[in-house]
């Protein structure tokens, strides 16, 4: 873990990038091999995942930018970061929901609209860990903190690889082409990360910006995608994913950080 902690944030942005990214080409590739899914297995770690997500977006992103010096108090730059983050993500869905019928190729409006939201929403996920291992640069806490975060996106990414190649097989799509186009809305958290890690380094003045923005586009993902996901099965087991996610996110952060 030493050895970890010791590397650069961009270096362990990219290492955690391509760990996030293998998970959902891992998911996709259970479409080579079923059409079918336990669906009460996929509820619990989407749950588990918007649990991590929550807490992460406040322990991880949100109270750390509080405590940076700006112009603006800091929690006018917090607020108005974190709504800027949310905002994207809700017009992105906005835009995204009126031009999805130009794409055909996917065999449907909802196969094209499933696809290219996930694609747009791992950017954000991708800059918030790339920012989040930036701001916590030599703090072995901070790091950890960071490592979760991108393993509870990591778990998340796992059912929606499936999620996305599933439907795209369903649709008459060959399990090859639905592999690949679903493996490809992953990938894009690779430069993404990498990105906000470059950003929030070289830019210090950015970092409270680049942390409260992240925090809101995680928290409108999680209620716009996974919270409606994971509750249109089993609520139980959707509740208790979410809570456990959370307290293990929360636990972690205030007994490390």
């Amino acid at each position: 873990m030493h050895w970890f902690v010791s590397l650069s944030p961009v270096l362990q942005a990219l290492l955690l990038s391509l760990f996030m990214y293998a998970m959902t080409a891992f998911g996709a590739l259970f479409v080579f091999f079923s059409k079918k899914v336990n669906e009460h297995v996929i509820t619990a770690l989407t749950g588990a995942a918007a649990g991590i997500m929550i807490a992460a977006s406040f322990f991880s992103l949100l109270l750390p930018a509080l405590e940076y010096d700006t112009a603006l108090p800091p929690c006018v730059v917090v607020t108005f970061g974190f709504l800027l983050g949310g905002a994207f993500i809700v017009f992105s869905d906005v835009a995204l929901s009126r031009s999805a019928l130009r794409f055909r190729r996917f065999g449907d409006r909802k196969c094209a609209f499933l696809y290219f939201a996930v694609t747009l929403h791992n950017i954000p996920e991708g800059m918030a860990v790339g920012v989040a291992f930036a701001q916590g640069a030599g703090a072995e806490g901070a790091v950890l903190s960071a490592l979760l975060l991108a393993i509870g996106i990591a778990v998340q990414n796992f059912p929606e690889g499936m999620c996305v190649a599933f439907p795209l097989r369903a649709k008459g799509m060959s399990p090859k082409k639905s592999f690949l186009f679903s493996q490809g809305s992953g990938a894009v958290e690779i430069p993404a990360c990498v990105l906000g890690a470059l950003a929030a380094t070289f830019i210090v003045g950015l970092m409270p910006w680049a942390l409260s923005f992240s925090a809101g586009a995680m928290v409108a993902v999680v209620c716009s995608e996974l919270i409606p996901e994971c509750f249109s099965g089993k609520k139980t087991v959707a509740s208790a994913g979410v809570i456990v996610g959370f307290c293990l996110m929360m636990l972690l952060d205030l007994a490390l950080g």
